[in-house]
Order: structure tokens, then C-alpha cells, then sequence
């Protein structure tokens, strides 16, 4: 995380210098709270409930891990200079349609909602699993509405990626 945060504020620092805005996200900070949230909440919930390390479930689990990471950076490599943490108005660059975004419009999102569901489950701390996701999914509503309104007003990213499925290819 440590790597993405140096990559995102080169990005967003490029992104400005060429005009781009940041767009007002004012739940930002509590997307940074969940993702430090879950781990500690795995931890602790591992260490306080004696929460045992069930192989059956812990390598399935790593398996998501690593599957969403190696989607995460497939993102990020694709975005380039686009990629950043914040919401960016950098349309003016371009629409990214290679890479993931040839099937979905968020699989950075997809990506991070099921590494912070895998990580707590590696180790069966089920109850931050399920109270990490529930409130995942409130937070991607707000920010994947904010990044929405500013996307689809652009008619290129509208053309190229409004009859796209947001997270999983062929289905909702």
C-alpha cells in the first residue's frame, strides 16, 4: 500500500499539471479507515476469539487474496497516469478501454472488495469479514456515485463504458 500511495501522489501531482481536477470526496477518509480497520479487526478478532486457522478455508482465501491483487495491479498498469487514490477528472487524457475495462467499468473496486473479504477469512475472522464488507459496500456507493456523475457527464467514456457492467462481466 505503502508502493501505491508513492505511485498515486506522482499520479495525482502529473494529473494537476495537465489540468485535472480533484473531485470533492468528502468519504474518502473513511475508505482509509475500513481497509486499516479490517486488519486490525481481523487481528484482533483472530487473537481475542482464538479464531482457528482452518486450512480448507485459508487456501481458497489466499488464492482470492492473490487473484485480486494481481487485479489491482493489472489496473494500475492499465491507468497509468490516470491511477490515482483520489477521484480525478482526467478525461481530458483520455478513456481507458484496454486491460480490464474491456469487460468492466470498476475492477479496481471489484479488486479491493474482495482482498479486504479474503484477508480477515484466511484465518476465519468471519465476523470482520462480513461487518468489513457490509460496510465496503456503503462506502463504494458513495464513491463509485461521485466518480459516476463525473464520468458519465464526459460523452466518450459515456459511449465506451456506460453499457458496461460496473464490477462483474455479463451479469447486473
Amino acid at each position: 500500500r505503502l508502493i501505491e500511495m508513492s505511485i498515486s501522489r506522482r499520479h495525482q501531482h502529473a494529473l494537476a499539471k495537465r489540468g485535472a481536477v480533484k473531485v470533492s470526496q468528502p468519504d474518502f477518509r473513511w475508505m482509509v479507515l475500513l481497509h486499516g480497520g479490517v486488519l486490525a479487526g481481523a487481528a484482533l478478532e483472530v487473537w481475542l476469539l482464538e479464531r482457528p486457522f482452518v486450512t480448507a478455508v485459508a487456501i481458497p482465501m489466499i488464492v482470492v487474496f492473490l487473484l485480486s491483487n494481481a487485479l489491482r495491479w493489472w489496473v494500475i498498469l492499465t491507468l497509468a497516469e490516470h491511477w490515482n487514490v483520489q477521484v480525478m477528472n482526467s478525461l481530458a487524457l483520455g478513456v481507458v478501454t484496454d486491460g480490464p475495462f474491456r469487460w468492466i467499468r470498476h475492477p479496481n473496486y471489484l479488486a479491493v472488495f474482495l482482498e479486504l473479504l479474503a484477508i480477515p477469512l484466511i484465518h476465519t475472522a468471519w465476523l470482520t469479514a462480513a461487518a468489513g464488507s457490509l460496510a465496503h459496500v456503503g462506502i463504494l456507493r458513495s464513491r463509485i456515485a461521485a466518480e459516476e456523475r463525473m464520468l458519465l457527464a464526459h460523452p466518450a467514456y459515456r459511449e465506451a463504458m456506460g453499457g458496461k457492467p460496473r464490477f462483474v462481466p455479463g451479469f447486473f
